[in-house]
């Protein structure tokens, strides 16, 4: 069930820049190594809904459903371009700014790292893709070993994102010195964020 392949592919995934990393760089570089730690929780946390659904057959059902698939990620596509928004406001909630940071509540920080992971309906049918090909074939035993292989996706997805986070609150202090590098971080944040909304939003069920 705990394979080196499942292994290896999990951490792969995790690696690859996506709109939590994207959330989590954010957070380090403009408020610190405590909002990355948050903005990873949160990102993680948004993991949980879309893993009940596969365990539980629900995320067969987002995909079968034209219309329930389009109304999640229409509300993604909408999350997402007001992230973008909140990046290139001067004070916006997420814009990266030299002075020091104003130190925001970490549940708020985590919620909405969630609510970027909830409002994406292509996580449900990952996990339902990604998972069961590294079941034993137990039927007795196929809701647990989701359940642990899950788990291990969400342990490997917040220490990564930590690692970026942590990462990103080092620099900093290097790359906050001049009002212009900190004005094209929140253009290219804000682009990023409107380009994976882009994305997002040409996907199907």
């Amino acid at each position: 069930m705990i394979s080196l392949h499942f292994l290896i592919t999990a951490f792969v995934v995790v690696l690859a820049p996506g709109t939590g990393v994207i959330y989590t760089l954010a957070l380090g570089l403009g408020q610190g190594p405590r909002a990355a730690v948050w903005a990873a929780f949160g990102c993680t946390i948004g993991i949980l809904p879309h893993l009940a659904a596969a365990i539980l057959g629900l995320a067969a059902v987002l995909h079968a459903s034209a219309l329930l698939f389009q109304a999640v990620k229409i509300a993604g596509v909408l999350y997402l371009l007001y992230l973008a928004w909140q990046m290139v406001r001067a004070d916006g909630a997420l814009s990266v700014s030299a002075a020091s940071p104003t130190q925001q509540s970490g549940l708020r920080i985590a919620q909405r790292g969630a609510l970027i992971n909830i409002l994406n309906p292509k996580l449900s049918v990952f996990f339902l893709a990604l998972l069961p090909p590294f079941l034993s074939g137990d039927a007795t035993s196929a809701t647990l070993e989701m359940v642990v292989l899950g788990t291990i996706f969400m342990a490997m997805t917040f220490s990564v994102f930590v690692l970026y986070g942590l990462f990103a609150a080092q620099a900093r202090t290097l790359i906050l010195g001049s009002n212009t590098v900190v004005k094209w971080l929140n253009r290219s944040f804000a682009a990023l964020f409107a380009a994976l909304a882009a994305r997002l939003a040409m996907e199907r069920a």
